[in-house]
Parts: structure tokens; C-alpha cells; sequence
């Protein structure tokens, strides 16, 4: 595939992207199906697949992108959830998928029929997360959705190569695919670690936002290649690098992170885009070999319908049985749970008694006691594991790895069973798109369900915080005040002071009062220190919305909109002192 090609095809997909977004239509299933209605064109040329370079060049920036976007507290308080879909519905999808598969058709091999399962295991939440965002679903529903879609990819990819090996004719034991799979979490999160702190450093001590947004590019490509080289999951070297830095994202400059957001906005739609236009351009030509082929038409479409049965139904039989079972245990799990609360209690007492000997204020966030979960939290609400199972939405990753079953003699897997997986693995992500997707907003809204609750509870944190932010911006004025009048006298002072405190108590912003100050003339003199004195406020502002993220007493997602706000003051100010060095 030449560059005009390649070219041709980014501009197509985004040009039927854009479409489907200003109607409101599914983007995958527009662009897919325009693909393949593209694809009967006579001179149309062949776009040849390499799903290794899909699966490195593509998959990577995908991952990155949507780990910065996720909380890593609500990530990592969701994380029985997470991974229990993430790693073990896998692993049950993968199983029956593969049995279901070999009976209906032996000539897959066993090892074909469950690698067939590995690639139509993993759901993709970037339709499912878009959807529940826009109809407000709740906060730890999102995190499940957004968590498990980081999770299952690296899950799904080590079982697509541990089989992929036995097919190509290697001798894997259980033994060794449980060592490899270890080896691939244990190097894969420890290289993520390691390279999320290094990124993180980079970021706060360089104050360049071109320079950082052209790093933050390489870094996933960069975790991916060093993990996979070492023989780690370079799924989960990005995912960890990327919750890593996103975590740690408030603590750089404003400039960058308002340069990184539209910019990784961008990138994922250009990818899914192309991968989708790809994968429907490749359909024309894998429908006709697969009617072509000794198996026959019929048989494969039988699979594929199975298959797809199969996908849809196992999901919320897991969900729930997984929850009824955690019903059961509910007693054993509750005392547990008072156990770990006696011992939290006693870690605190301890704590309060360190930070009494060292002098530390009693209303310091870091002495303020973590909020404890409800004793239920860990179980979710019906209505909402009713969602959950029906978003097995697959993509990206699905179509990919389909893609990316190398062609050639001795490989263990003929041509004619290998376009059969592709078909099946087509089928069923093009069908959950169709099901789900499209079924998908009238499901959350017959069940009712919303974030109504949690927006009460935002509303309030986001009250404490921002009275918490005034009183620690108004001792920060006072202590500027006496510095002040040292270098312009007590009565100006206290003119340009008293002002500048009343803005703040009335607006809680800090860049309009610092706007307001300085169209003054009286004080234009001292614009300088004044735009000096409201970035002080702001930084004070930003530091203490940060401290209650870290005390537990602010959730992360609020935390974000707020430093958002934050963001968009600061700017305004910046604007400001520019345009007055411009006059």
C-alpha cells in the first residue's frame, strides 16, 4: 500500500467520520460499511494488511490515549471488578468460543478454534464509554467499562500468542503459558513504571509545551518496543505508562496539557477510522475466498453466527453469576471487611500520633481520614451489571489481530481456515457494534439509570474545596500585603489589596480579578506584580484542589474539571499580561 493510498484512505475515513459524527450515527459502522461498499468499485486497488504493524503502530496510541483519560484512583478501587472481567472473562470467552468452534468445525485444529476465541475476546468500551459519558451513567460503571477495555487487550493478546505458536507448530505446555503470561504482566507493568516516572520527571522539570506534546507521541511506541523486546506485554507497558503520567498530568504546565488533549482527540479518531476503512475494504476479497473455499459458505456462516451467540451470551452469564457467587460470600467478605476497618483504624491512630509530634496542623489534607467505601460498594446494582453485560462492544483489537494470523506454507493454519477466522472475527465485531451499540442508549435509559447522586456529591466536594482554596488564597494575600507596603506604601496597598481580596471572595477567580486590576490605571504601574500576585493565587489554588485529590477527599474526575477551570484562568491571564507587553 503506496503513500497515496494510504493517504486516500486517512482522508476517506475521516471524511465519513465526520459525517457520522454530525448526525450522530456509529463511526466504525459507517466507515466500515462504506469501506466495503467501496470496495465493489471496479479499479479500486487491493489494500494489503500487515496486522503485526497494526497491531504496533496502531494499537499503542489507542491505549495511551484512552489511560490518560482514565482515573487511576477510581481505576485502581475498581480493580477486582477490572480485572475480573479483564483477565478472566477472557479467558472463559477464549474457552468456549474455542469449543464451540472446533465442533462445529474440527478442521481448525483445537489450538485454531481457541485461537479464534483469543481474538474475539476482548470487548472494546470506546463505543460503549462514549455512550454511557453522553447519558450520564455513573462514575464506577465508566471505570469498570474504561479499566477492562485497558485490561482484556493485553489478556487476549497473550492467549492470541501462545496460540498462535501451537498452531505454527511449536510444543507449549499449560506450564508454559502460565509462565508466559506472568512474565508478560510482571515485565509489562514494571517497565510501565519505570517509564511513567521517567516521563512524569521530564514533564515537570521542562517547561516546553511543543517539546513535551512531541514526546508524549513517542512515549507509547517507546513502552510498547522496549516491553515486547523484553519479553513483557507492551499492552500493559503502555497502559501503565500512560495511567502514570495522566495521574501525574496536573502537577505540569497548563500550556501542556492544553496542547495534548485535542491533539490525542485527533489521533484516535484518524486511527479507528483507518483501521475500520481497512478492515471493510479487505472484506470484499475475504468473502469471496471464504466462498470459494472447500468449507464451503454455508459452514462458515454457521460459525460465525455461533460464534457471535456465543460472544453475546457468555458475557452477562459471567457477570452475574459472578455476582450471585459474591452474594454468597457476602458474610465471609464483610467480616474480612470489619477486620481491615480495625486495622485502618489502628494505622490512623498511629499516624494522628506521628503527625502530633511533628507539629503538623490538625486541618492538614494529609491528616484528614479517607472516606471508607459503603460495605456494598463492591457489588453493583443490577440495572447497572445489566449495562455492563451488554457492552461487549468489540474493535479495534478484535479486527487486528484477525489481521495479523501470518500467511504462508507451514505455518500450521491453511488459507482457507485462516480468511474463515478473519470472516467470523469480522462478523462478530461488525454484529456487537449493531446489537449493542445501536441498542445500546435505549437499554440505559429504559433502566434509569444516571449520575444524579454523584453529582450531588461533586457539587459538595467541589464547595468544600473551593471554600478550603479562598481561605488558604486569602492568607497568602495577607502575607503578600506586608511585602507590599514595604515597597509602595500602606494606603495604596491596602487601596489595590482590599480590592483585589473583595474580587476574589465574589468570583473565586482569580485570572478575571486580576483583569479587573489591571485595566485600572492607578494600578497599571504595578501590573507586573499584580499578574505575579494572581498566578501565586492560582498556583495556591491548584495545590490545594491536588492535596484533597491525594487525602481522598476530592474524586479524581472532579479534580480534573477543576484543574481545567483552573487551566482556562491561567491562560486568560497570560493573554492578558501578553496583550499589555504588546500595547
Amino acid at each position: 500500500m503506496g503513500f497515496g493510498e494510504t493517504f486516500l484512505l486517512l482522508f476517506g475515513a475521516l471524511a465519513v467520520t465526520a459525517f457520522a459524527r454530525w448526525r450522530g450515527w456509529s463511526a466504525p459502522l459507517l466507515v466500515t460499511a462504506v469501506a466495503l461498499v467501496v470496495s465493489y468499485i471496479p479499479g479500486i486497488p487491493t489494500f494489503e494488511i500487515d496486522g503485526e504493524l497494526i497491531l504496533t503502530l496502531v494499537l499503542p496510541p489507542l491505549l495511551y490515549s484512552a489511560a490518560l483519560d482514565v482515573s487511576f484512583l477510581n481505576f485502581r478501587n475498581s480493580l477486582p471488578q477490572i480485572r475480573n472481567l479483564g483477565i478472566w472473562l477472557v479467558v472463559a470467552t477464549t474457552v468456549v468460543v474455542g469449543g464451540i468452534a472446533y465442533l462445529i468445525m474440527p478442521s481448525l485444529t483445537l489450538a485454531g478454534a481457541l485461537l479464534l476465541g483469543a481474538i474475539v475476546s476482548p470487548p472494546d468500551a470506546v463505543s460503549a464509554a462514549s455512550i454511557g459519558r453522553r447519558l450520564g451513567l455513573p462514575r464506577r460503571v465508566m471505570t469498570v467499562m474504561s479499566g477492562e477495555s485497558l485490561i482484556n487487550d493485553a489478556s487476549s493478546l497473550t492467549l492470541f500468542r501462545v496460540f498462535l505458536a501451537i498452531v505454527a507448530g511449536s510444543t507449549v505446555t499449560w506450564g508454559d503459558g502460565i509462565t508466559d503470561f506472568l512474565l508478560a504482566v510482571g515485565v509489562g507493568v514494571g517497565l510501565g513504571l519505570v517509564i511513567g516516572r521517567i516521563v512524569t520527571a521530564i514533564r515537570r522539570r521542562l517547561d516546553d509545551p511543543v517539546v513535551l506534546g512531541t514526546l508524549g507521541l513517542l512515549v507509547p511506541f517507546a513502552a510498547y518496543a522496549i516491553a515486547e523486546r523484553f519479553e513483557g506485554s507492551g499492552v500493559l507497558a503502555v497502559v501503565t505508562t500512560g495511567l502514570i503520567v495522566g495521574f501525574n498530568a496536573p502537577r505540569t504546565s497548563y500550556a501542556t496539557r492544553q496542547q495534548e488533549r485535542p491533539v490525542w482527540l485527533s489521533i484516535d479518531l484518524l486511527l479507528e477510522g483507518f483501521v475500520f476503512a481497512l478492515i471493510g475494504l479487505q472484506l470484499h476479497d475475504v468473502v469471496s475466498d471464504v466462498w470459494s473455499s472447500p468449507l464451503g459458505p454455508w459452514r462458515s456462516l454457521g460459525l460465525a453466527v455461533a460464534v457471535f451467540a456465543a460472544v453475546v451470551l457468555v458475557r452477562p452469564i459471567w457477570i452475574f453469576g459472578n455476582h450471585g457467587i459474591l452474594r454468597l460470600l457476602a458474610p465471609l467478605s464483610a467480616r474480612r471487611r470489619a477486620r481491615r476497618e480495625l486495622r485502618l483504624d489502628e494505622f490512623e491512630r498511629r499516624k494522628d500520633a506521628e503527625f502530633d509530634a511533628r507539629g503538623v496542623p490538625a486541618d492538614h489534607p494529609r491528616r484528614r481520614r479517607r472516606p471508607r467505601p459503603p460495605s456494598d460498594q463492591s457489588l453493583l446494582s443490577i440495572p447497572e451489571l445489566t449495562v455492563l453485560s451488554w457492552a461487549g462492544m468489540r474493535g479495534v483489537v478484535t479486527l487486528a489481530t484477525a489481521t495479523a494470523i501470518p500467511v504462508g506454507a507451514g505455518l500450521g493454519l491453511p488459507e482457507a481456515e485462516r480468511q474463515t477466522i478473519f470472516l467470523v472475527a469480522f462478523a462478530v465485531t461488525v454484529g456487537t457494534l449493531l446489537v449493542q451499540g445501536l441498542t445500546m442508549p435505549a437499554l440505559i435509559k429504559r433502566l434509569g439509570l444516571n449520575s444524579e447522586a454523584e453529582e450531588r456529591q461533586d457539587a459538595a466536594e467541589i464547595a468544600a474545596v473551593r471554600s478550603r482554596a479562598a481561605a488558604v488564597g486569602l492568607a497568602y494575600l495577607e502575607e503578600r500585603r506586608d511585602e507590599w507596603r514595604q515597597k509602595y506604601g500602606a494606603e495604596a496597598t491596602d487601596a489595590v489589596f482590599d480590592r483585589f481580596t473583595a474580587t476574589l471572595e465574589r468570583i473565586d477567580a482569580g485570572a478575571e480579578a486580576a483583569e479587573e486590576l489591571a485595566d485600572d490605571e492607578s494600578a497599571d504601574r504595578r501590573r507586573d506584580q499584580l499578574i505575579e500576585l494572581s498566578h501565586g493565587w492560582l498556583a495556591l489554588r491548584r495545590s490545594v484542589v491536588l492535596d484533597e485529590r491525594d487525602a481522598g477527599n476530592l474524586n479524581e474526575e472532579v479534580m480534573r474539571r477543576l484543574v481545567v477551570s483552573l487551566d482556562a484562568e491561567e491562560l486568560a491571564l497570560d493573554t492578558l499580561a501578553s496583550q499589555r507587553d504588546d500595547r
